[in-house]
């Protein structure tokens, strides 16, 4: 059961820390070529493509080092855990981010935010104008974006793995 724990924790590490790196590379990209404020839809498929790539991997992995057994429960614990070491990091890279590499990227998101709710929507009036960027400012502090942007991660994460467990599940004989 020790080398069960070990075996996760070293999986969660490795992989999470590879999840973590291969989406700032990404997030490094789209800021090069200045498609981090309207992200298009190639970017977020790039993004799934990543994550469900190295969370099954990492599913996998624990699978091979557990003699080719995996039950459901510890798929979700290992791609939960890859999922939380990513999401710790990448909150971290954000936060340095919003606060060196792109000081002003939240007020052009918000600004970008306007201009959509004006494009989709130009009878609204000022004052509604107004207070929906007033509530997208106050989810755009660093510690709501933080939380979310955890929530997000766990959440897809748990996905990825419901999946990936389901389909890579192989129960390991029963001891009498």
């Amino acid at each position: 059961m020790e080398t069960q724990t070990t075996s996760l924790k070293k999986i969660a590490l490795n992989y999470g820390v590879l999840l973590a790196l291969l989406s700032i590379a990404l997030q490094v990209i789209s800021y090069v070529l200045d498609v981090h404020i309207d992200r298009p839809w190639w970017l977020t498929v790039l993004q799934l493509l990543i994550s469900v790539s190295v969370i099954v991997y990492g599913i996998k992995a624990f699978k091979t080092e557990n003699s080719g057994f995996l039950t459901l429960s510890q798929a979700l614990k290992a791609g939960l855990a890859i999922s939380l070491v990513a999401g710790i990091i990448a909150v971290i890279f954000n936060f340095i981010f919003m606060n060196y590499i792109d000081p002003d990227f939240i007020q052009k998101t918000l600004d970008f935010s306007r201009e959509q709710m004006l494009e989709k929507n130009p009878d609204m009036t000022q004052e509604q104008i107004d207070m929906a960027m007033s509530m997208s400012a106050k989810f755009m502090s660093p510690w709501i974006m933080s939380a979310f942007a955890i929530i997000a991660t766990l959440f897809f994460g748990f996905i990825i793995s419901l999946f990936a467990g389901l389909i890579m599940k192989k129960n390991p004989p029963q001891q009498l």
